[in-house]
């Protein structure tokens, strides 16, 4: 469903990425952990090309994110290629002038032309999933942090996305809050949906990921099933910081 291709990127002299190879297959959940800097969220936003690479290649269920294409040709091709991934980041960015609903349906309904009571429908069917089905009209400024965060997921899921993108999607949240946010992320893994989650939550990401990858450097220092990587990694970087984030 993913396949990135020796992606590097650089700010200046600073190179952020440092030739990333990574598949993910269809349905499979990849937990992306490392230290603050590493590059996770750089690898994240450049999958949706939010970050645009210096060499490499990404694609998209065979689709290349990055074609070689320029002006209004490359426009429409990310344009499109963006329809089929959801990302969800640290803040909600949730339209505050619309309701709960109207932030749901506005890219269905603009991007696909969806009629308002069939986007309607989809919008009810969404927010159930994600428990704030009895929230259709209310404000953003209404909402907390948890639930906020939800009606994002919700508003991702609108578009039936073929891949979910999340930049550690709980760090601004209350702890009391994350919980919440977790279990909408934990039933899209049981529905098998294509998922990478950059987080923090070393927890989260031994209960619901297939994979995970520990970043450091810009590079990929080692990966496997969360069993693996937990208990017995086998790199000395990766045990030093998960003694140290597992500890501390």
């Amino acid at each position: 469903m993913v396949e990135v291709r020796n992606a590097h990127k650089r700010y200046g002299a600073l190179e952020v990425l440092k030739g990333i190879d990574l598949t993910v297959d269809r349905g499979r959940i990849i937990a992306i952990i490392g230290p603050s800097g590493s590059g996770k969220s750089t690898l994240l936003r450049a999958i949706n090309h939010l970050e645009t690479l210096n060499d490499g290649e990404i694609f998209l269920d065979g689709i290349q994110v990055n074609a070689p294409l320029t002006g209004a040709a490359f426009e429409r091709h990310i344009n499109a290629v963006r329809q089929q991934m959801g990302m969800v980041f640290q803040h909600f960015n949730l339209f505050p002038h619309l309701t709960v609903a109207q932030n749901v349906t506005l890219a269905p309904m603009l991007l696909k032309g969806m009629k308002t009571a069939e986007a309607r429908d989809l919008a009810r069917g969404l927010l159930d999933k994600v428990g704030l089905g009895d929230r259709m009209d209310t404000y953003p400024s209404r909402l907390s942090g948890g639930q906020k965060q939800r009606v994002a997921i919700a508003r991702a899921l609108a578009m039936e996305p073929k891949v979910m993108l999340f930049d550690e999607a709980t760090s601004a949240l209350d702890p009391e809050l994350v919980d919440e946010v977790n279990l909408v992320m934990k039933q899209l893994a049981a529905e098998h949906m294509t998922m990478l989650i950059v987080t923090h939550e070393m927890r989260f990401a031994g209960e619901v990921a297939d994979r995970v990858l520990f970043m450091d450097g810009g590079v990929v220092v080692e990966e496997g099933p969360p069993d693996e990587m937990f208990r017995a990694p086998r790199q000395d970087r990766t045990r030093g910081f998960l003694r140290k984030y597992l500890t501390g």
